[in-house]
């Protein structure tokens, strides 16, 4: 019970993809009164459940998530919408008196969770379509290297692999001369009415990791990956240019259906980018302040999360 002076507690359960974050959560609800709110941006859409990672409906009758299918995949979701949406979520789960347990591997969502948000420009359509143009005649590389012109930091932190995030810095300058670490630096932090408690599964043996990494890709395959996609792909609505198509996995089999690479180079690329999307997310988490790491899902990471809620009266 959360005393009257203070403010009421949320625990936050980030780690790298694949690495056992739904079974962790799952086990807590079974311990504890709370509720999972998901933090993950490819998990909002609808008809993308398998390679999305999406909870089994059966764990989701044990332990319902929060702010999972409720976007279709025409449509863009953004870091304030989900700020709000997030907010919206804890409020709702106190009031019955629970406790938050937010679970996902987008980073982003939860430093703009913590830190709140800047001052962005909006989104321009032609200036992106003026930035893919430049990557599908010179590469993302080329791309990384106009932004490291103009904004070195921002290109540091950002690998050339990761197109969205790219786009979006080089957008930024074109559109407000101004570039995404200038804004950052001087993002008003937004103070939450929440004690947030951040926990980490960061393993140990990243050799480990890439074989979990693999194996769980090709059980989305035997699962129906494909046809999860082509299902999305025969909609004649969506391209390659929206997020939900750029997901990790979706891209790739994205570009198998349209002919552009054959059926094992979609196999290898899913996997080195799902390898590449760990890599950054926990380089995420590397010097974030006031970290409990966790090594694995086990139990005893369970009962750590446990003893900490219980040395802290959450």
């Amino acid at each position: 019970m959360t005393p009257a002076n203070t403010k009421p507690d949320v625990i936050c359960l980030m780690g790298p993809t694949a690495s056992g974050k739904t079974a962790l959560a799952v086990d807590l609800v079974q311990e504890r009164q709370v509720q999972i709110v998901s933090v993950d941006s490819a998990q909002v859409y609808r008809q993308m459940d398998i390679g999305t990672g999406k909870p089994e409906p059966e764990v989701l009758a044990r332990a319902p998530h929060r702010l999972i299918d409720f976007i279709d995949p025409s449509e863009a979701y953004s870091a304030s919408q989900f700020r709000s949406d997030a907010i919206r979520e804890i409020d709702e789960i106190l009031a019955v008196g629970d406790i938050p347990l937010l679970v996902g591997g987008t980073m982003l969502y939860f430093r703009v969770l913590r830190d709140g948000l800047a001052d962005m420009p909006d989104a321009d359509p032609a200036v992106r379509a003026e930035i893919e143009a430049l990557a599908e005649e010179q590469g993302w590389e080329a791309v990384h290297r106009q932004l490291a012109a103009v904004d070195p930091e921002a290109a540091a932190r950002i690998h050339p692999n990761d197109p969205q995030r790219l786009q979006r810095a080089l957008e930024v300058y074109r559109v407000s001369g101004r570039t995404l670490s200038s804004l950052h630096a001087a993002e008003q932090e937004a103070e939450l009415p929440y004690n947030l408690h951040f926990f980490a599964i960061q393993p140990e043996d990243r050799g480990l990791l890439h074989s979990q990494i693999e194996a769980r890709f090709r059980q989305m395959l035997a699962d129906g990956l494909e046809e999860e996609v082509r299902a999305l792909h025969a909609r004649g609505d969506l391209s390659h240019r929206l997020p939900s198509i750029k997901s990790v996995g979706y891209r790739q089999v994205w570009q198998y259906l349209e002919g552009e690479i054959d059926y094992e180079a979609m196999v290898e690329r899913s996997i080195i980018a799902t390898r590449q999307l760990a890599k950054r997310q926990l380089t995420w988490l590397r010097g974030w302040s006031g970290l409990q790491i966790l090594r694995d899902s086990s139990a005893q990471s369970v009962q750590h999360v446990l003893k900490y809620m219980d040395s802290t009266s959450i």
